[in-house]
């Protein structure tokens, strides 16, 4: 059953997080996963009995069994399940909303779990206004030329229909960027400073070597 939360008092404090570098959850965008790992498995189960929300979050280097956690997430909603005979779990997440890492728990659980501050993120709840300087001509030539160098395609036809927030959220989940390049996509304050910095990324990439700025490091 769907569920909508109004306010950030509505989202729990305490949220399991699923560290994933290079996967990218956006407010209203949805992440299909392929849960395999014993402990992953465990936060599902736990997930679907409860509330069914878990935090994406990416790492920040440090030791490979317990790396440290990004500042910045996204929670997502299970919204679709499926097991495998082999049992692994399908889902999709939906996102929800952003949030803060303010502390680690100490938790018994084999998965993280942080507590997690929404309340810098409440816009995030509510759908996105279009961006007032989007540039659709010079966002699609950008896009272009990226997918060209890449040697990639998209559905030209869906993607110029799209909203502003569907089209460009989709794009910057599913474009192979670099992690650091998915976390400053995620930290972007609103859609239209997104906007910008996709733009700005696809033609960084784009450009021959040398022409272009230094990727994020």
């Amino acid at each position: 059953m769907a569920h909508s939360y109004l306010k950030a008092s509505d989202l729990p404090q305490a949220l399991p997080v699923f560290p994933l570098d290079g996967a990218l959850l956006l407010p209203r965008g949805q992440l299909p996963l392929n849960i395999f790992e014993p402990r992953y498995l465990n936060m599902i189960d736990d997930a679907m009995a409860g509330d069914r929300l878990i935090g994406m979050i990416q790492t920040t280097g440090g030791p490979r069994e317990r790396p440290a956690l990004a500042p910045i997430g996204c929670a997502g909603r299970i919204t679709h399940f499926a097991e495998t005979s082999d049992g692994r779990y399908l889902i999709t997440l939906t996102g929800v909303a952003r949030f803060r890492v303010t502390t680690e728990l100490q938790a018994a659980t084999p998965y993280r779990q942080v507590r997690a501050e929404f309340g810098a993120f409440e816009a995030d709840l509510s759908p996105a206004v279009e961006p007032v300087a989007f540039d659709r001509p010079a966002f699609f030539d950008a896009l272009r030329l990226y997918l060209e160098r890449r040697g990639l395609d998209v559905d030209w036809e869906t993607a110029e229909s799209a909203p502003p927030e569907a089209l460009i959220n989709s794009l910057a989940m599913a474009l192979p960027f670099e992690a650091a390049e998915k976390q400053a996509l995620l930290e972007a304050s609103d859609l239209e400073d997104r906007a910008g910095a996709l733009t700005a990324l696809m033609r960084i990439d784009a450009a021959e070597p040398g022409d272009g700025e230094p990727r994020l490091q």
